[in-house]
């Protein structure tokens, strides 16, 4: 095929778990005939990604190739832009919702007894006032 007519896609990469092999998913809208709703397409191209460059949510462009294996049929090009993602190690996370939660439970604890103690004034003053008017008769 003459390189002038190989098709070229941009789409983002949802699984890199195989070795030298990507999978790029491109999605797009179209309008249904019939009930003119936008329905959404998609297409999943497995990737030849020899250096393994891509990351899951890397944009990246293919080109359409000779079949390299049996799902195979697709280049990888270039990166596009690649995902930014944060580096947080698991125990950080954890400690930090154990505080987050710890902080929280002492909170709610101090606030229900706030709200218990006002309601017990309000039922001595209540019960004071009741025990005027009884007296006063």
């Amino acid at each position: 095929m003459a390189k002038s007519m190989r098709k070229v896609r941009t789409g983002s990469v949802v699984r890199v778990s195989m070795d030298r092999t990507a999978v790029v998913e491109m999605v797009w809208k179209k309008r249904n005939r019939l009930y003119r709703k936008q329905v959404r397409q998609l297409a999943r191209f497995m990737v030849h990604d020899p250096e393994n460059k891509c990351l899951v949510g890397d944009t990246v462009r293919i080109e359409e190739t000779r079949p390299i294996s049996k799902s195979k049929h697709w280049r990888l090009l270039e990166v596009l832009s690649s995902r930014q993602v944060a580096e947080v190690r698991a125990i950080d996370l954890e400690s930090d919702a154990v505080m987050e939660t710890t902080a929280e439970e002492s909170q709610d604890a101090e606030e229900t007894a706030d709200e218990a103690a006002e309601q017990d004034d309000e039922q001595d003053t209540e019960d004071d006032s009741s025990s005027d008017e009884q007296d006063a008769e």
